[in-house]
Order: structure tokens, then C-alpha cells, then sequence
């Protein structure tokens, strides 16, 4: 083999183990942040009987703020 030769296969082997662990690096971290989100989601409640932090449009209505009309 020639020295060309020789590097065109050593870069082609490179470039295959790269794309192999760039590929599965990139699933564990989606399955990561799959697992965080899902994880995060199970605890908010929804309907009717729902508890927690509610908004309440008229306890921030800005009708006590004495703004003077000019």
C-alpha cells in the first residue's frame, strides 16, 4: 500500500467509528431529555380536582393601583 492509500483508509475508518459514536451519543441524550420531560410532566395535574398554582385573573387585576388620570 502506498502512503496515500494507507491514510485514505485510516481516515475512512475514523470517519466511521466518528459517525458511529456521534450517532449514539446523540440518542442517549434524546433519551435523556425524554426520560427529564416525561419525568417533570407526571406531576402536573389536570381537571376539574386539579390543586397546585392556579391563576387567578382577578387577585393581579391592576384596579388598585391608584394611577391618576392625567
Amino acid at each position: 500500500m502506498t502512503p496515500a492509500e494507507q491514510a485514505q483508509a485510516q481516515a475512512e475508518e475514523a470517519m466511521e467509528k466518528f459517525l458511529f459514536y456521534s450517532k449514539r451519543a446523540c440518542l442517549y441524550i434524546v433519551m435523556g431529555l425524554v426520560v427529564v420531560v416525561v419525568g417533570c410532566n407526571n406531576g402536573v395535574e389536570t381537571g376539574p380536582g386539579k390543586t397546585g398554582s392556579q391563576y387567578n385573573g382577578e387577585q393581579y387585576a391592576p384596579e388598585n393601583l391608584n394611577v391618576k388620570d392625567k
